[in-house]
């Protein structure tokens, strides 16, 4: 499945959550679906966010979470992804959902006596962060590779980079 129609359905999974428990899994399919975007782009996307990307591939790797029985019942949303269509608008798309998990995070950080929970909150809430950190570095990256070519023009002058055409009068 297309990485954007994957970021949607995690959008709307996490808005349909009902309970700290359902909130929790969906964090982690949303941290799950980060890593999968962020390893598929370290292997085929723009070179030039390749180590953004690998890094954002490994954040929370191995971590326990994902053994939630919510998560394992109906698998990782990230195990159907199959392309990266455009991926200006995946990294946006994915910057949402983790910035919309974090909030979801805080919630039911603040809403719950167990500390066991708590101390799973917090972790999510930290590997949430991050992963959006990344992502907001690949965007950049990508705003950056776009402006270039302006300011390439910019330093040529109105006249590119030989200067003003002779004339012909003065040959």
């Amino acid at each position: 499945m297309e990485a954007e129609r994957l970021i949607a359905a995690g959008r709307r999974a996490l808005a349909d959550s009902r309970g700290a428990l359902d909130v929790m899994a969906e964090a982690w399919q949303a941290q799950a679906l980060a890593r999968a975007v962020g390893s598929r782009l370290a292997l085929c996307g723009p070179m030039e966010l390749r180590s953004e990307a690998r890094a954002l591939g490994e954040i929370g790797a191995g971590c326990s979470a994902l053994d939630h029985p919510t998560v394992i019942s109906g698998g990782a949303r990230a195990a159907q992804l199959s392309e990266i269509g455009e991926v200006r608008s995946t990294l946006a798309g994915l910057a949402l959902l983790l910035g919309e998990a974090g909030i979801a995070l805080v919630g039911v950080a603040c809403d719950t006596g167990e500390d066991g929970l708590y101390w799973q909150c917090i972790e999510a809430m930290d590997a949430a962060d991050e992963s959006l950190d990344r992502v907001h570095g690949m965007l950049r990256r990508l705003a950056e590779r776009e402006r270039e070519p302006e300011r390439a023009r910019e330093r040529d002058g109105p006249y590119g980079i030989r200067g003003p055409a002779p004339s012909a009068a003065g040959s």
